[in-house]
């Protein structure tokens, strides 16, 4: 099987397919031509390491893994192979770290964001209060400070 027809069946970019075999994650055939000659235990495996990357795992980890991987009908199941469990928890804490980051950087936006809420708003660098409850000091639309247009009081 071609590296075309490997892309097209798994949905990974023929890149990406060479990107794996650089990594070693990918051993096709080379042909006397030098195409790539792929099976369908290709074909399993690029799924592997499609799951195993959506689990969060680099692919330097999934190097050390993939061989301890195999699929149960629709799910990948782990062997039991020297080191997956310290790996897997390795990448669940990195995992779990990174969420927590991201957590704190969503409560200070949030802080920022309520801040700024409460300030009078900035458009085209013109400070503009928020308009008054009653409509008669609203300015009309399409009359507004950024537009370019006067302003008439009423």
């Amino acid at each position: 099987m071609r590296i075309s027809a490997v892309a097209r069946e798994t949905g990974v970019s023929q890149r990406l397919l060479r990107y794996y075999e650089e990594q070693g994650l990918l051993r096709p055939v080379r042909l006397a031509n030098g195409y790539r000659e792929y099976t369908e235990s290709d074909v399993t495996t690029v799924r592997h390491i499609r799951s195993l990357l959506t689990a969060g795992l680099t692919t330097d980890v999934i190097a050390q893994l993939l061989h301890c991987v195999h699929d149960d009908g629709d799910r990948l199941v782990p062997s039991a192979c020297p080191g997956m469990i310290g790996h897997l928890e390795r990448e669940r804490a990195r995992t779990t770290e990174a969420i927590t980051q991201l957590q704190v950087s969503q409560q200070a936006l949030d802080v920022l964001l309520a801040a700024a809420l409460r300030q009078p708003a900035v458009l085209g660098g013109l400070e503009r209060q928020a308009p008054a409850a009653s409509p008669r000091t609203s300015p009309p639309a399409g009359d507004h400070p950024a537009s370019g247009s006067p302003s008439t009081a009423r």
